[in-house]
């Protein structure tokens, strides 16, 4: 996989993850965090392990030390999703400038992180992105539990967005 595709991957990754936000902060305070019984996580904690896992992949592909990238975001630290979006926001900005140093060359490179996890580095980024969109699958179910109509996430809904917005930046 090349650079210019992993990088869209991503950009959609993070329109969606914001949709998913933004829906979420339609919720009065108390239902964001609102037991489930679909599934294990409420609301608040599947967006919390969401943004845990992005930014601890990143860090452990990057060759952070395990003590860095091997400890949970706290989902007290969340009580709405206003907090989220701004941590969000910085991961974001993060992970997208280490996107912007690497190369096709990089991408393809094999990152041994043991024996069952060896893959070129492009691999491990399709993982974080897929990962992603099985959490806001269940964060879209929670949402329809709670009475908010999840949004449409689905990749082509994403390059309408930006066709959208492509065509307002024209008038």
């Amino acid at each position: 996989m090349r650079k210019p595709e992993v990088v869209v991957l991503f950009a959609y990754n993070y329109w969606a993850n914001r949709q998913i936000v933004a829906a979420a902060g339609e919720l009065p305070a108390e239902k964001f965090t609102t037991p489930s019984t679909l599934t294990y996580r409420d609301l608040r904690g599947t967006l919390v392990h969401t943004l845990d896992v992005e930014k601890s992949w990143r860090l452990r592909l990057r060759g952070e030390k395990q003590e860095v990238w091997d400890t949970s975001l706290a989902y007290e630290d969340y009580p709405t999703t206003q907090e989220l979006a701004a941590d969000w926001q910085g991961d974001e900005e993060e992970m997208r400038a280490w996107l912007d140093e690497l190369t096709d060359e990089e991408l393809d490179g094999v990152v041994d992180l043991g024996p069952k996890d060896r893959f070129p580095l492009w691999c491990f980024l399709v993982h974080i992105v897929t990962h992603s969109a099985q959490q806001r699958r269940d964060a879209a179910l929670l949402l329809e539990t709670l009475g908010v109509t999840p949004p449409e996430l689905e990749f082509l809904y994403y390059t309408d967005w930006l066709g959208e917005r492509a065509m307002g930046e024209r008038r």
